[in-house]
Formats: C-alpha cells, structure tokens, sequence
C-alpha cells in the first residue's frame, strides 16, 4: 500500500494502521501492523511530502475479510 505522510520514515520500520472506509451504506474501521518496504520524497514548490510502501505484516482475521470485501467492490 502506498502510504503518504509529512514526516520520513524508515524502511525496516513498524507502524500501527487504523484505515477507514466505507463499503456501501457501512463505514468500516480496520486496524494493522505494517512495516515499511520503500520510500521516497515528493517534492512540490507548495509542499512536500514522504511516499512510503508497506507491507501488511499482522491484520486479525476479521479485518482482513471487511479490507478484502471493499477491494472486491473496487475490482468490479
């Protein structure tokens, strides 16, 4: 997953993802362990921003059926 955020990060390092979405009239909440795979900076004349790649390390079962439910929806 392709994570944007105003600090950098570490490749090696784990974060702690809650990601929200909704799936049709549901708003689901999901929680996650990650670990960074690659970075790289974004520069703009207005902002600046770090670009991250991660890895889904640890996702309870549940959460991981909700997330791939709502990628289903996006597929077709």
């Amino acid at each position: 997953m392709l994570l944007h955020f105003p600090e950098q990060m570490d490749i090696g390092q784990y974060i702690r993802l809650k990601i929200f979405f909704s799936l049709g009239s549901e708003f689901n909440t999901i929680e996650v362990l990650a670990e960074v795979v690659w970075v790289d900076i974004h520069m703009d004349k207005d902002w600046r921003d770090y670009r991250c790649g991660v890895n889904f390390i640890d996702v309870a079962p549940e959460d991981m059926t909700k997330l791939k439910n709502f990628l289903g929806t996006l597929s077709g």
